[in-house]
């Protein structure tokens, strides 16, 4: 665990899609008088495509570079809750980008509730014709190790947005993040 002295003013959430983090991040953003920002949304101002416009025309090698110059930069961005893509992590440099962000929280969701809050999305590349609930659960495979790489945990499971940012701002709390 990262000595608690060294986190820099900001909130970084990560985890699977449909996890919350858009809908958490902009609560905590509301709460804390700070920006919100989506690094999925950086990364379709700075193309001029949607995410699966992306996918589809580019392929995801493409869109993990564009990720990683989005998430470089927010270096020097302070007092910001920060909503990452889903495999942003997936980038050992991310991961280390993202670490000297701020506090990074994993929004840890099990596969079926995630499923559900997403089987109807459209914007789901990763997703698209296939059983959701089967592509999560093997996108939590892969990735969850690199998720819990985060500071702090939070389940989502049956709570709402709002429990689960109040959650956060008594951790970040903890951690002097948020305080001054």
């Amino acid at each position: 665990m990262r000595d608690r002295r060294t986190v820099k003013p900001n909130l970084i959430l990560t985890g699977l899609m449909g996890c919350g983090k858009t809908t958490v991040g902009r609560l905590l953003a509301a709460e804390l008088g700070w920006e919100f920002v989506d690094t999925d949304q950086l990364i379709e101002e700075a193309t001029g495509h949607s995410i699966p416009e992306l996918f589809r025309e580019k392929g995801e090698p493409f869109f993990r570079l564009v990720e990683k110059e989005a998430i470089r930069g927010l270096a020097g961005k302070n007092h910001a809750v920060v909503a990452t893509g889903g495999g942003a992590v997936l980038d050992g440099e991310n991961r280390r980008l993202l670490q000297s962000l701020g506090l990074v929280v994993y929004l840890k969701t099990a596969p079926e509730v995630l499923g559900g809050r997403v089987q109807r999305s459209t914007d789901r590349p990763l997703l698209a014709g296939q059983d959701a609930v089967g592509v999560l659960a093997k996108l939590l495979r892969e990735r969850e190790k690199y998720y819990c790489e985060a500071d702090e945990v939070v389940r989502t499971d049956g709570r709402t947005p709002r429990q689960v940012a109040a959650e956060i701002i008594n951790l970040a709390r903890q951690w002097g993040v948020g305080t001054g």
